[in-house]
């Protein structure tokens, strides 16, 4: 298996972070820490990095500020949302969870959902893709 990196970017301009490899370790106290140097988490409600990415397989850590929305919409695949600080109500058409630190959901494909953040929150999501061919 090849070694993956992601690109450099205006924002994340140091680049180069393994996103895939036949083993991949995730510092998540330093990407909570990063997200929360940037100036994106300065400028807006939140801040996001993707962790892990390989064929089928996605891991992304969201920060929110207190009272921030993430507007409804639906994923393509199966999720999960541990949470890792904070506390979220995570909504769908039919139900409203608050989950706190150490808590965690599991959602199937195709459902409509939100997440609001109650206080200052750190989430991993974790999302299945469509497969490469």
């Amino acid at each position: 298996m090849e070694k993956k990196y992601n690109d450099p970017t205006d924002l994340r301009p140091e680049g180069r972070r393994l996103m895939d490899a036949p083993l991949v370790s995730i510092d998540i106290p330093q990407f909570k820490k990063q997200l929360k140097m940037e100036a994106t988490w300065q400028t807006s409600d939140r801040n996001a990095i993707t962790v892990y990415k390989t064929n089928g397989l996605r891991m992304v850590l969201i920060a929110l500020h207190k009272d921030a929305f993430m507007q409804e919409h639906t994923a393509d695949g199966i999720i999960s949302v541990q949470v890792l600080e904070g506390e979220i109500n995570f909504r769908t058409d039919n139900e409203s969870i608050i989950l706190k630190t150490g808590q965690m959901i599991a959602l199937h494909e195709g459902l409509n959902h939100s997440v609001e953040a109650m206080e200052e929150s750190v989430f991993l999501l974790t999302l299945t893709t469509a497969l490469e061919v």
